[in-house]
């Protein structure tokens, strides 16, 4: 058995370990089963030398342990802490809990002019499209308002106004996975990226042209700075867009041949309440409501405002669809804020969001004093959760009312679809894996995470967890996906490992944080 050396799995002293020293626990009957044998030997890649993983295997109907290697190993568990944050959301909030969007107001109707101000309060739906905005604005014009006479202002105080999370990257800024939260926003798509635009830049018609750039949604919010020049055909594509710190104006740079495709880039704004209500405030003029005053934010609507119209999210248990199956940090966030205003009725934070996900820990048999999470999504590297917490996790919510529900939120592998197969839509294909493993997929730089369900071939539902840091190579899902075919492949008596595939190319992409390279995601 090789030896590899791991360093700091706990920030401790570097030891030198077996895989197969940790593998077998007690009352593992690894003669019968080879499974400990098995993973030790994909764990065992060189790929994952001078790294360190936690990985846990069990029944799921008996919680009997079938493998484990450093299970109370804490690890950077990546995009697996939403796992923790939709299962709380679940338990706290319900499944079919809303997010409201309002429109209020306290002024008096004067035939055709509002006398008074407009109050747009929302409440941290991060699905709120711009078609949604315009149909609130058909509403009140519906209502025989043509002018208000006062001011636009942005009631976004169901929230704090802190923007970003713990520890989050400054070069992250402007790309689509670190979007600022607010309890009022704008998604671009039915990918619900909110706080973000989507910038397409398509090649002129010769070279030297300017390329043509479009903004979804329509907008003045940002401005463009298009530096970018078209270039003969064959020559380079070099575009890169990019938000500037501190304010609206995305940068265009670089080249595009004629000829060339059109680049896609979702980028966050700065401020998304004023973007929410520059959406808005558009939406009303096209439908021939003027609003005399300026825009103010942060202002929460006065006690007894009436309503002229009103937006529902739709249900929590249908919008864990493209928050798991895509991924979405934004909707883990607005989650753990509304877990923290319900819990506490002060303006959502954190703080209060993540304690109130502990309490629902504590009831699941996680022990929140034996992990630290401090955002929602996973985004920040200060999240720390070893493998054993995820199967409690796991095996606990098999006995919620709400488990049909997170169970059909979580990736299937190998399935095409985008809001089925989510980040595992392309993974494990052509193995006793596909369509069978439901997981949640997670991705940082040097920290890469895989935990969820799969039925081996005996027909046993096992759960399984598998945290591996520290690695050096772009990506180690290879190893992941072995493991878990693997189990497809095994029964009680039987297992034999299966080979990890090789790097491809493509895999570089796992450099990124969270496979953030639209439109395949960790």
């Amino acid at each position: 058995m090789r030896h590899w050396i791991w360093p700091g799995v706990l920030g401790l002293a570097v030891a030198t370990l077996s895989f197969g020293s940790l593998s077998a626990p007690a009352g593992a009957d690894s003669d019968r089963s080879g499974l400990p044998e098995a993973i030790d030997t994909i764990l065992g890649d060189p790929r994952m030398e001078g790294g360190a993983a936690s990985v846990v295997v069990a029944d799921a109907a008996t919680g009997r342990t079938l493998y484990q290697h450093l299970p109370s190993g804490r690890l950077m568990p990546a995009s697996n802490t939403k796992m923790l944050t939709s299962a709380a959301a679940l338990e706290l909030l319900g499944p079919d809990h809303r997010f409201r969007t309002d429109v209020l107001t306290t002024g008096d109707r004067h035939g055709p002019v509002l006398k008074g101000d407009l109050y747009l309060r929302g409440t941290g739906d991060p699905t709120t499209l711009a078609k949604d905005y315009d149909r609130l604005a058909e509403r009140v014009a519906e209502a025989g308002v043509e002018r208000v006479a006062g001011r636009l202002v942005a009631d976004d105080t169901r929230f704090d106004d802190r923007r970003q999370g713990d520890t989050w990257g400054a070069d992250d800024e402007s790309s689509y996975y670190a979007a600022q939260i607010s309890a009022l926003s704008v998604a671009p798509d039915t990918d619900y990226d909110t706080g973000t635009v989507v910038v397409e830049v398509a090649p002129g018609a010769a070279a030297g042209d300017r390329p043509r750039v479009t903004v979804t949604p329509k907008t003045d919010y940002v401005d463009i700075d298009l530096r970018a020049r078209t270039v003969a055909a064959g020559g380079s594509d070099t575009l890169a867009v990019e938000r500037q710190h501190g304010g609206n104006t995305i940068t265009v740079t670089g080249t595009v041949p004629v000829g060339g495709a059109t680049t896609k880039e979702w980028i966050t704004v700065w401020e998304p309440t004023r973007y929410a209500a520059a959406i808005f405030r558009d939406a009303l003029a096209a439908h021939g409501v003027r609003v005399s005053g300026p825009t103010k934010a942060g202002i929460a609507a006065p006690e007894g405002a009436r309503a002229l119209a009103a937006h529902d999210s739709m249900p929590l248990k249908d919008l864990l669809i493209p928050f798991m199956k895509l991924s979405n940090n934004m909707h883990a966030e607005s989650l753990t804020k509304a877990m923290g205003h319900k819990a506490t009725g002060r303006p959502g934070s954190w703080g209060d969001g993540i304690a109130a996900i502990a309490g629902y820990l504590k009831t699941a048999g996680v022990d929140p004093g034996d992990l630290r999470q401090v955002d929602g999504s996973g985004l920040s590297r200060k999240n720390n959760v070893a493998a054993d917490q995820f199967i409690a996790l796991l095996r606990s919510a098999k006995g919620e009312p709400w488990f049909a529900d997170w169970y059909r939120s979580l990736p299937v592998a190998c399935d095409p679809d985008k809001f089925d197969g989510g980040t595992l839509r392309s993974r494990m294909c052509g193995t006793p894996a596909a369509l069978n493993v439901r997981a949640k997929t997670g991705t940082l730089t040097g920290a890469s995470a895989l935990s969820g369900y799969v039925t081996d071939a005996g027909g046993r539902e096992l759960v399984f967890s598998i945290i591996l840091n520290n690695y050096l190579p772009a990506s180690v899902k290879a190893l992941e996906d072995a493991i878990v075919v693997t189990l497809a492949k095994s029964d009680e008596d039987k297992a034999v490992p299966v080979a990890p595939r090789a790097e491809r190319g493509s895999e570089a992409d796992g450099a990124l944080e969270c496979s953030w390279r639209k439109p395949a995601r960790c």
